[in-house]
């Protein structure tokens, strides 16, 4: 019995020190029972993980953006407020072609698979090359760092041709 009490004593003296330090390194809760302490750094920015787009716009004009890994082509285009006549009417949904973007050949390698959905919206596109891909459909990421995008001369909305 005395051995319990001995440690009881024990625990409440050094989980009184550990409750003063850990108090005052962090205000949660839960940190004074464990001891434990808060580290984070709130003053740092967060590195710039930002990828550079360039796009060649109909009239020949190159316009250079960043965008985020994970973002679409079609974000970047809607975030950064591109002036692109009729560029991703449809909001992503796959119901148009007006995000259709032409890649070079070493870009287009590295887009990834292309879905059987976006294919039937590629048919339907104005000026189709082999290269062709829908800005809604392409996520960038880091190794995608400088890629260039070219949009076509004439757009095709899928969503006209399929109401009439």
């Amino acid at each position: 019995m005395a051995l319990v009490a001995a440690l009881r004593r024990l625990s409440h003296a050094s989980l009184g020190f550990y409750s003063w330090r850990a108090a005052a390194a962090t205000p949660t809760f839960g940190a004074w029972i464990t001891g434990q302490r808060s580290f984070t750094v709130g003053s740092q920015p967060l590195r710039s993980d930002k990828v550079t787009v360039h796009f060649i716009n109909r009239d020949g004009d190159k316009i250079t953006v960043k965008g985020s890994p994970g973002e679409s082509l079609l974000d970047v285009v809607i975030n950064e407020d591109l002036d692109i006549d009729g560029f991703g009417a449809c909001e992503g949904t796959l119901a148009c072609s007006t995000c259709h973007l032409i890649f070079e050949d070493d870009v287009f390698k590295k887009l990834g698979r292309i879905t059987d959905e976006e294919m039937d919206m590629l048919d339907l596109a104005y000026g189709l090359t082999d290269t062709s891909r829908l800005g809604c459909q392409v996520c960038l990421s880091k190794s995608l760092d400088g890629l260039v995008a070219k949009v076509p001369e004439s757009v095709a909305d899928a969503r006209q041709s399929q109401d009439g």
